[in-house]
């Protein structure tokens, strides 16, 4: 008799950051194809049973067993007051791969100007139970309503004195016209699992796997490998040269004065290093993409 495969039940979150988390699954080895209307998307591993859900709910649904594991913000594990394992932090968004923040924005002609002058305004968040939470332990007396969306447009209309929203670049902020006064809290998206499911060794080891190449994704995703050739005159110039996350691998080529050096190094100053070993000698320079770096 064939013994039942396990399966690990997993949240993915809809909305903006669903997109990302796909392409991150993808990097990190699992192909994801959601279907339309489906909230029930395939993956290429039989050990994964996938369902699409709010990230606000997500921790609600992994603390309840409904899900072995989900990955949903930082910000809703803390509105729910779930109690869950926080496996790991992603630190991924759908625009700029930066944590996002949580603001008080006002109006930006309001006399407002400090949290404490918000002594009985009405603030609009969909974050209602953090943003209760932080204005009592501050001893403001504020109202705290519920918003189902278009939050930063209800200052401009003035039916709120204040907001607290989600931002990652400001843009939206700005484009309403709003000023930000505080910020309230940053938040990242996390890697959660049930309690129970952590203790079960099957589970737990398939969450750490998991979390592993994710992570190795993420990292990939901020560096890229460095390779040329270079004569011996200028190895030791050039090696100084490279910042790497360990030393830059050397090997000796066919032709004995002349080595293949490699690297890993951020892609943020790859624009500037590579005229610069071309300008000291080095040649054949490859610059290329990297899927995980565990």
């Amino acid at each position: 008799m064939e013994c039942e495969m396990s399966q690990l039940k997993l949240g993915l979150p809809k909305g903006s950051l669903e997109v990302a988390t796909i392409n991150l699954f993808e990097k990190a080895g699992w192909l994801i194809k959601p279907a339309a209307r489906n909230y029930f998307p395939k993956i290429d591993d039989p050990e994964l049973d996938c369902s699409i859900c709010r990230p606000q709910e997500m921790s609600r649904y992994v603390e309840s067993g409904m899900l072995d594991a989900g990955i949903t913000g930082k910000d809703w594990t803390m509105e729910n007051q779930s109690e869950i394992v926080v496996v790991s932090d992603l630190v991924y968004s759908k625009v700029s791969n930066r944590p996002t923040r949580w603001v008080v924005a006002v109006a930006g002609d309001s006399d407002i100007k400090t949290l404490e002058d918000l002594e009985g305004k009405k603030i609009s968040t969909e974050l209602v139970g953090v943003s209760e939470r932080f204005f009592k332990d501050l001893g403001i007396n504020v109202e705290i309503e519920f918003s189902w969306g278009a939050t930063e447009a209800k200052v401009v209309a003035g039916l709120v004195d204040a907001v607290v929203e989600v931002t990652e670049t400001e843009n939206t902020i700005r484009a309403h016209g709003l000023r930000i006064i505080y910020e309230l809290m940053e938040s990242n998206t996390q890697f959660i699992a049930n309690k129970e499911a952590w203790e079960n060794p099957w589970k737990r080891e398939k969450i750490e796997n998991m979390c592993l190449l994710l992570q190795g994704a993420l990292k990939a995703d901020r560096i890229v490998g460095l390779k040329m050739n270079v004569a011996a005159e200028q190895l030791d110039e050039i090696v100084a040269m490279l910042p790497s996350v360990n030393a830059p691998t050397v090997a000796g080529l066919s032709d004995a004065e002349w080595f293949s050096v490699e690297t890993v190094i951020s892609k943020d100053i790859v624009r500037d290093l590579v005229p610069r070993l071309h300008k000291v000698g080095a040649e054949g320079i490859i610059e290329y993409a990297l899927n995980k770096v565990i």
